[in-house]
């Protein structure tokens, strides 16, 4: 289950090639023009949204030298004579006045310290480290996520059903990284799921549904190789990994709070969202899960619930329609065998 912040991805930018017709009206510009004068459109925009996503995530760092530099390269690529470029210096203004008072503490406290200066400089330091060791907390939670459900079904369903939800969690991951987005690893909340959070700025709904239902399809997947494994084996573990994985991944699909259901369902309009409620009552009439009578209630509420776009995505509404036959047809082939392994 995704969560989404607004930042932006903070590898570096490179300067962008040289753009010889306006991208608004099309308009033959002389070299480094940075205002079309026909339009009178900001040349360079493109450039310009990804420099103040850079920008606002260094920010939320709190890189402010780095962000400062980032945002001096934005007036370069704006018009001098522009509302924007005193918009970004009263900014940078600001970002003085923090960087200003942060070196005013700094020789405060170095001040105060005295000779114990350099110990406290060395705490920081360890400070530091101590954040970096926590971006392991993943493993920390997976382990006592895999220990819970060990303890109630045994070791081999607890494992595999760990690992199912640790590669749910990784389809969001890897959706959200090659959109060059920051993410971060996945956390498990033992006992409840896991999720992965990450950091967005200016995204598509396209976008946002393609990385919330990268997580079902993963989760799909590692149901499927699952149920393969039973099919071959008859090892029934593999049958109670298989209908676990496939109930929670629909489970997921429910469109309310922060389940991947509902972030997808942004990208979808009511005509949609009244189709997949459809859908998820006529999987109940052919598979008899319950389910999708959640799936189903869930879009009913969102028919009158929520924005709907001005230009949905199909691609949504079929990514989504095929995880809910999917799904709901592991779950009827494969037989319910739940109990200690």
């Amino acid at each position: 289950m995704p969560q989404s912040d607004v930042t932006a991805t903070t590898s570096a930018l490179t300067a962008p090639d040289p753009i010889h017709n306006c991208p608004e009206c099309d308009l033959w510009l002389p070299p480094m023009t940075l205002s079309c004068p026909e339009c009178h459109g900001i040349v360079y925009a493109r450039h310009l949204k990804g420099l103040g996503q850079l920008a606002v995530s260094q920010e939320q760092e709190q890189a402010w030298p780095e962000a400062r530099g980032t945002w001096q390269q934005v007036i370069q690529w704006l018009p001098a004579d522009s509302e924007q470029v005193q918009v970004v210096a009263g900014h940078l203004a600001e970002i003085d006045s923090r960087i200003q008072a942060g070196e005013q503490r700094t020789a405060t406290w170095k001040k105060r310290l005295g000779p114990l200066a350099p110990v406290a400089y060395f705490l920081l330091k360890a400070k530091t480290f101590l954040f970096a060791l926590l971006k392991f907390k993943f493993l920390l939670s997976f382990f006592a996520f895999f220990g819970i459900y060990w303890a109630l079904f045994g070791w081999r369903f607890g494992l595999g059903f760990a690992v199912s939800i640790l590669i749910h969690e990784f389809g969001h991951y890897i959706a959200a990284r090659r959109r060059g987005l920051k993410v971060d690893l996945p956390v498990f909340l033992p006992g409840l799921g896991a999720y992965v959070r990450w950091y967005s700025m200016g995204v598509s709904l396209d976008t946002l549904s393609s990385i919330a239902l990268a997580g079902p399809f993963a989760g799909l997947l590692a149901a499927a190789a699952c149920g393969a494994f039973y099919f071959e084996t008859r090892v029934e573990v593999w049958a109670a990994l298989a209908h676990a994985g496939a109930w929670l991944n629909l489970i997921n699909l429910v469109p309310v709070l922060g389940l991947d259901g509902a972030q997808a369902t942004h990208a979808l309009n009511r005509t949609q969202r009244a189709l997949l409620l459809a859908a998820a009552i006529l999987f109940f009439a052919f598979l008899h899960e319950g389910v999708f009578l959640f799936i189903a209630a869930g879009m009913a509420w969102r028919l009158f619930t929520g924005v709907a776009p001005e230009s949905p995505s199909s691609a949504t509404m079929i990514r989504y329609t095929l995880l809910l036959f999917l799904l709901g047809a592991l779950m009827f082939f494969v037989p319910e065998t739940l109990r200690q392994f």
